[in-house]
């Protein structure tokens, strides 16, 4: 199996660097104007979920003195690290960020506001994957072992071994669930507080999922225009099988943005436009919005929030995540970003976010 597996990884990356070279190689006919009109769409949906999210927050906090720009900016650095790196470390950045920026916040209130944005998306993700696997085009669950991207095709291919990952994560659910049983009460009671605006309906509408299908119009504009910018031809059709492999890319979060399952979808679905094209088309989507994402996500890492690296926040965030544990233990004092979180809009008004986080680590140790 080991070999088998070796071997299957080399065909997917030997299949994506091809992809990337056709790309490179037929720059001269990507349509400029569509991409950048493309790439402010993209950044314009995720700039209405990021107030979406705002507004679950000011619900949760109603209290609490805190600016969208923090949770704008925590937003845009959480998915351009996600289109970078793989597993999904930005969801990290994003709740370390949002955290630090709301006094009095606790991580787990701030986590359960995630999950108020997934309640619409993915009502919408459903009727996306019904469009996606009546179109004939579509490859069904058991032919992803077909796809030359080897984490899906894998994972088709080795049932057993995917249902083990899947029962092995609900196992670590419970024990989590029973490590934190001594504190499950104050536990569930911020779990409810960061999801508060569910309880208003005509707010939730009103504050949250206005937003969010503005949002998904902007993607699907977005998608349109990048369509069209690679020559695959922006369609309603044609969008909603984008956003069809998207569903299923993000559900294997081993490669940055599911690159590699994003690649072997698109060149499978488009493969009628030329597999050259397809294949310049799936590689140059993920290239350009990461590159988006990722420049205005370190830009907002170092301009707003004061860190110098996607590096220095992770660890800033661990050292918090701690203090937070110690502190609930009734072994630390109040975690001090909550104290002089308002000194990073200032540059001159002492240490920057960065250098705190340092002093802190130090003493803790």
């Amino acid at each position: 199996m080991p070999i088998l597996a070796s071997t299957s990884i080399g065909k997917s990356l030997s299949t994506f660097f091809d992809a990337v070279g056709k790309f490179f190689s037929d720059l001269a006919a990507v349509h400029w104007p569509a991409l950048l009109i493309g790439l402010l769409f993209f950044g314009l949906n995720l700039t209405l979920r990021s107030r979406a999210f705002f507004h679950s927050l000011r619900a949760a906090y109603p209290a609490a003195p805190f600016q969208w720009r923090r949770v704008w900016g925590a937003y845009f650095a959480a998915v351009g690290f996600n289109n970078v790196v793989p597993a999904r470390g930005g969801d990290v950045i994003k709740l370390f960020l949002t955290r630090s920026s709301i006094p009095g916040s606790r991580y787990p209130t701030v986590a359960a506001a995630f999950f108020v944005e997934s309640v619409f998306d993915a009502a919408v993700g459903v009727f996306v994957l019904i469009f996606a696997f009546t179109q004939g085009v579509f490859p069904k669950p058991p032919d992803f072992s077909k796809l030359s991207s080897f984490d899906i095709s894998y994972l088709a291919e080795h049932f057993r071994l995917t249902l083990f990952l899947i029962t092995l994560l609900a196992v670590v659910g419970l024990v989590v669930f029973a490590v934190l049983s001594s504190r499950i009460q104050a536990f569930w009671a911020r779990v409810r507080q960061g999801v508060t605006i569910l309880s208003d309906r005509r707010r939730y509408v009103r504050e949250v999922v206005s937003l969010q299908v503005l949002a998904w119009l902007s993607r699907f504009a977005a998608f349109w225009f990048l369509l069209d910018a690679f020559r695959i031809g922006g369609s309603v059709k044609n969008v909603l099988l984008v956003f069809g492999v998207n569903q299923v890319a993000g559900a294997v979060p081993f490669t940055p943005g599911g690159a590699g399952v994003q690649q072997a979808l698109i060149v499978k679905v488009f493969a009628s436009s030329g597999g050259a094209v397809a294949a310049a088309y799936s590689v140059g989507q993920q290239i350009a919005i990461a590159a988006f994402t990722a420049s205005i996500g370190l830009g907002a890492i170092v301009f707003i929030f004061r860190f110098r690296s996607f590096r220095e926040v992770i660890d800033a965030g661990r050292a918090s995540r701690e203090a937070e544990r110690r502190e609930d233990r009734g072994e630390a004092e109040p975690d001090a970003y909550e104290e002089d979180w308002l000194a990073d809009d200032d540059v001159g008004a002492g240490e920057s976010a960065a250098a705190r986080s340092r002093r802190r680590r130090a003493r803790a140790r």
